[in-house]
């Protein structure tokens, strides 16, 4: 009788392992959980469940400004002082102010159906307004409290469960407690569907109509359609200008005071651009000098050249220019006298020359090119911008957002010379080759190269060097020199004249009245060197600082450079003899 017993226990111990194993690991979890949170409005964008909370004002969806930039829109724009939104796409400029129906796109108002709206300090957007600028679709679903977004440009499957047992879970195993239950009912005659977002071995990630999110078994459904969603091509019209024939040939002309003699302007061999220095930001409230001259665009048009003005900002100023660009109504006001100057005096583009710019003011800088550009190449125009060369210096270098920049602008020129700028506690070439090469190399690592122009000096600087009181060698830099006034400097001082192959450059030195001068060259040699980047590196072209400067020898080289030849290996087959040996 014992053993029956023992017996008896020992199977039912045995068969409960087994059952508690079954349930463990082979039983499906039949629970059934909430798939949100309850009592608050829910957020899915595609087949993510965000945790910030949509409001739904007088009917529309808004979202938190917050939640916008982080998902839809990095670059969103908020003036808090203004109380303005700013939104900016390839070719649209839109601005909102909070308890305004009326926006502006592209400086033309259209009616809201809600305004931007702050409730307990945070900013909500009216979404669907902004739908198609950002390419979304925004539906909310009233039943389960859910309000979806999904991008137009994206491929959606479409699944239908064939299964009475098909469910949605909240993981990618049977394990998982039901978010959903998906098997036939009987008093509909709709089938449900389900958008895939991914595959695995055995499961998907689906989103059910009600905007679950969720993973169901695949042998529980049949993928029905592929579909692909997608944003209708406009044609702006804004395709980047570019010349008939090889690299693009600009030059800046500094224009600060009366204009030129026009007609002592000799010819420019294979000049494409002239870049005049008009229009300058004069203060805070986005006010601009104005030095434009109707009978230069004239003048340059009947030549073949486009003008592309130069705007600039104060320099030496750079809290006013911080001021006026964390200022939304200050950055309007500049764009709109821009946009009326060009149009006026038949320009053919803008060249955006901000430098100096405080680092805190980088995400300014950044939207005001966002703001701009649009609005510029709508009327036809060709947007460029200048910045510094990436040396680590905040007010010079970092204070470009290289990446942004060179995906907004048509065109960027980066300003690879002041090696040794005129305060440089040493003497030395204003752009080596060498130096030169390494600044562009680091700049194409954000900036395309079908958009990057090289800059080249035309100037010279003069260097100065004498003992000081202390014993120590202390160094001015007495002028800056054209190309002829250097060779003029070294006839007169009978000084000897070398190569130097670190800097690519002729190199001279004398002593006079008790100190040493010395001068590292630019002309047509240095200029071919530095030129032949623009073939090796495959550029837009080259933009030269200044016209005026240079020999006339230089057009010359240019124009072979950038027109003539077709590669880099030609220029080397080119020069493969040149000898550097300097005349006088």
């Amino acid at each position: 009788m014992k053993k029956i017993r023992s017996l008896i226990l020992f199977v039912l111990i045995v068969a409960s392992i087994f059952i508690g194993v079954y349930i463990y690991f082979f039983k499906p979890n039949d629970s059934v959980v909430s798939a949100f949170q309850e009592g608050k409005l829910n957020l899915v964008l595609e087949s993510d469940v965000i945790d910030d909370e949509p409001r739904i004002i007088d009917g529309e969806v808004c979202l938190p400004m917050d939640t916008v930039k982080e998902y839809l829109d990095p670059y969103i724009y908020w003036d808090e002082n203004l109380q303005k939104v700013t939104i900016t796409t390839k070719d649209r400029v839109i601005r909102m102010k909070t308890d305004s129906l009326n926006a502006y796109v592209n400086n033309e108002p259209v009616e809201l159906n809600i305004p931007v709206t702050i409730i307990d300090d945070v900013v909500y957007i009216p979404i669907e307004f902004l739908s198609d600028f950002y390419g979304i679709v925004v539906n909310y679903i009233e039943e389960s409290n859910v309000v979806t977004i999904d991008f137009k440009n994206s491929v959606q499957q479409i699944a239908e469960p064939v299964h009475k047992d098909a469910v949605v879970r909240k993981g990618r195993s049977v394990k998982y407690p039901i978010l959903k239950r998906l098997g036939a009912d009987p008093e509909s005659t709709a089938t449900p569907k389900l958008r895939i977002f991914e595959e695995y071995d055995k499961w998907y990630k689906v989103r059910t109509e009600d905007g679950i999110v969720g993973y169901i078994e695949k042998k529980y459904v049949v993928v029905k359609k592929v579909t692909v969603v997608k944003l209708p091509e406009e044609d702006t019209g804004n395709v980047a200008w570019k010349p008939q024939k090889g690299g693009i040939s600009l030059v800046w002309h500094m224009m600060y005071g009366k204009m030129p003699d026009l007609s002592k302007i000799g010819e420019m061999e294979g000049l494409d651009v002239i870049s005049p220095t008009w229009f300058q930001l004069v203060n805070k409230e986005g006010d601009l000098i104005n030095r434009a001259n109707a009978k230069y665009v004239e003048w340059a048009h009947k030549r073949g050249y486009q003008v592309w003005a130069l705007f600039s900002n104060t320099f030496n100023d750079a809290e006013m220019t911080g001021e006026f660009l964390n200022n939304t109504d200050s950055r309007d006001n500049a764009i709109r006298q821009l946009l009326s100057y060009a149009s006026l005096y038949k320009l053919d583009g803008i060249n955006i020359d901000f430098e100096n710019i405080n680092i805190e003011d980088r995400d300014a800088l950044t939207q005001f090119v966002r703001e701009i550009t649009p609005l510029l190449k709508e009327q036809g125009l060709v947007v460029s911008m200048d910045i510094g060369v990436p040396d680590g210096s905040e007010n010079y270098s970092l204070c470009y957002d290289r990446e942004a920049i060179g995906e907004t602008v048509d065109y960027v020129m980066v300003m690879t010379y002041d090696q040794h700028w005129s305060t440089s506690p040493k003497a030395g070439s204003v752009a080596q080759i060498t130096w030169v090469e390494s600044k562009l190399k680091r700049t194409l690592e954000s900036i395309p190269r079908e958009k990057l122009l090289l800059g080249l000096p035309f100037y010279t600087r003069l260097w100065k060097e004498e003992i000081g009181d202390d014993g120590k060698v202390k160094v001015t830099n007495p002028d800056a020199l054209t190309m002829d006034e250097a060779r003029a400097l070294i006839a007169e001082n009978n000084a000897p004249v070398v190569w130097d192959d670190e800097s690519g450059q002729f190199y001279a030195e004398f002593e006079k009245d008790g100190a040493t001068y010395k001068i590292w060259l630019e002309s047509a040699e240095s200029i071919n060197l530095k030129s032949s980047l623009v073939q090796k590196y495959s550029l837009a072209g080259a933009a030269a600082w200044k016209m005026g400067d240079e020999s006339q020898d230089v057009w010359e080289v240019l124009s072979k450079n950038l027109k003539e030849l077709n590669s880099y290996s030609e220029w080397l087959e080119a020069n493969s003899s040149v000898e550097y040996s300097y005349n006088r």
